[in-house]
């Protein structure tokens, strides 16, 4: 009876053959994963820029600052590792605001740049919500694997859009800040005030976001370790 059951079962499970579902990365994976691009992108520089500042004065500090974001963004190419939306816009603000700070020989204008691309920023991330990819939509995939078909699920969309909402509201809340320390107190607190008040409202910030994004995860299912599927069946 066995030896005719045998076949049977193997060629029903040939019928079936094994799938793997997509991978799907835990949830330290990911805080590992933000928390790294947080420290290139945003914390390293910041403490760069205010250590030189304190040692040899703002201008040492200026391209101290710049040669960190562009050295990151070529060890990562040079190792073939994937550079991040964040580095790559960090980067970029920081050529911005050096470059016409040279051209106008004024310090002063590289520290009111931030208030204008704080804004800048925050009103790109207003005008994406009415597109189809919200902006944190487009940046996601330095932090989590996303296709199409994922993107597009409702609670994922939703979790995109107000999550570009609280970035929005963050950046013009952050330019109001230091419009206000600059025009009030003197370059040395401002830095220090700024550097401070800065890293820890988007340290904070970034956390708030991996929360929330962690819950709409859960519900969804997308933390956890990969499964094998075999004949409908998850094992």
């Amino acid at each position: 009876m066995a030896s005719h059951i045998a076949p049977s079962v193997l060629t029903r499970a040939e019928s079936h053959p094994i799938a793997e579902e997509p991978h799907r990365p835990r949830l330290l994976a990911v805080i590992r994963r933000v928390s790294m691009s947080l420290l290139i992108a945003v914390v390293v520089p910041a403490v760069i820029f205010y250590s030189v500042f304190v040692l040899a004065g703002v201008w040492p500090a200026i391209i101290a600052a710049l040669a960190w974001s562009y050295g990151a963004i070529a060890w990562r190419a040079a190792t073939k590792r994937r550079v991040s939306g964040l580095l790559v816009l960090a980067a970029i603000l920081l050529t911005g605001r050096t470059s016409l700070s040279v051209v106008a020989d004024s310090t002063w204008l590289y520290f009111l740049q931030p208030i204008i691309s704080d804004s800048v920023v925050a009103a790109l991330f207003l005008l994406s919500l009415a597109s189809t990819r919200p902006m944190v939509a487009r940046l996601a995939g330095d932090f989590y694997p996303m296709d199409r078909e994922l993107a597009s699920r409702p609670r994922v969309r939703r979790l995109f859009w107000h999550l570009t909402m609280l970035w929005a509201v963050l950046g013009l809340a952050k330019a109001s800040m230091t419009l206000w320390l600059l025009q009030s107190q003197s370059l040395d607190t401002f830095v220090l005030v700024k550097s401070v008040s800065t890293l820890t409202i988007n340290v904070l910030a970034a956390f708030a976001t991996i929360g929330l994004a962690a819950l709409v995860a859960r519900k969804e299912g997308l933390l956890g370790p990969t499964r094998l599927v075999i004949a409908g069946l998850r094992v």
